[in-house]
């Protein structure tokens, strides 16, 4: 697929902190705190920014941490190096972490990347070789309950799993492989009741596109909106496949997006300093911008 269509620019002066990131990932809206949070996987940190003072805050973790997503017990459910925990983030800059679960069998140099909840509140998460040289399909996708623990991998042979999104219905589920030997996005049928998809084929093949798909966002007209890697854009697919908007933005390397502020009508990116000119000082920024539509609100995990 190779679209002739005009990227729209929508100008951002300054990244929206000054924080730099190795490779910020995993941005959520806390509606209820009215508060963005991301990652940077390398630093081993999470941050947050209030949404209406601009404060900024950090917290620091014993591991690397992929993702996170909201826990309806307060916290959050994170994807982490050594598996899935649940977080408690205390104001005096500590953090609370249990342990949840792990893979039964997991290859050595492993790490949890993208995840979020399905629309019932089942956390999903896939797990990727922390050397990204190796050009080995050894991570499998999870998915993870209170009532059922952790499953079997759902999906495997995935060099580096990304782009996991749900319909708004709930009904059709979204995953992509960043890696350059893979770079395709896929749909699944989504059984709401069990958590289990199926029927998978290809939705987008990203190859014949700029950049590779890494994280994703879905909006209220059930399009995918995905970060290329590599080429500074964000794309809008339709629930057809079909590519009809692209937005540019000033950093080469973003990495997710993310639906928020009061009207969900703010989308906040994140990206990768790593690899890029220290001088750039769009590299690694995280940026808030207004496409002109309504993101989906994400499902906070059923603890």
């Amino acid at each position: 697929m190779v679209s002739t269509q005009t990227p729209d620019i929508i100008r951002v002066t300054a990244p929206q902190t000054t924080i730099r990131c190795g490779v910020g990932e995993s941005p959520i809206w806390v509606a209820k705190e009215g508060a963005w949070y991301w990652v940077d996987i390398t630093a081993k940190t999470i941050w947050r920014l209030d949404g209406s003072s601009g404060a900024v805050s950090r917290w620091q973790t014993a591991e690397m941490i992929g993702c996170l997503a909201p826990h309806s017990d307060a916290g959050f459910i994170a994807g982490m190096e050594s598996g899935i925990f649940h977080l408690h983030l205390k104001s005096d800059g500590n953090i609370q972490a249990k342990r949840l679960a792990a893979p039964i069998a997991s290859d050595v140099g492993m790490r949890f990347n993208d995840g979020r909840c399905d629309r019932q509140g089942r956390f999903w998460s896939g797990t990727m070789l922390i050397d990204m040289s190796e050009p080995r399909a050894a991570g499998h996708l999870y998915r993870y309950s209170k009532e059922h623990g952790i499953s079997a991998p759902i999906i495997s042979n995935l060099f580096v799993q990304n782009g996991l999104a749900w319909s708004p219905d709930g009904r059709t589920m979204y995953l992509s492989d960043s890696h350059p030997n893979s770079q395709l996005i896929w749909t699944f049928d989504y059984d709401t009741d069990h958590g289990v998809p199926h029927n998978q084929r290809v939705f987008v093949d990203m190859k014949t596109m700029a950049g590779r798909p890494d994280g994703a966002a879905m909006d209220v007209d059930g399009c995918y909106w995905i970060c290329a890697n590599d080429a500074g854009l964000i794309l809008r697919f339709t629930p057809e496949g079909k590519l009809d908007r692209q937005i540019i933005v000033p950093m080469k390397k973003p990495t997710m997006c993310c639906f928020g502020g009061d009207k969900l009508d703010t989308l906040m990116v994140a990206s990768i300093a790593a690899g890029q000119a220290p001088e750039d000082p769009w590299a690694g920024a995280t940026i808030l911008l207004q496409p002109g539509v309504q993101g989906y609100a994400e499902t906070a995990f059923a603890g």
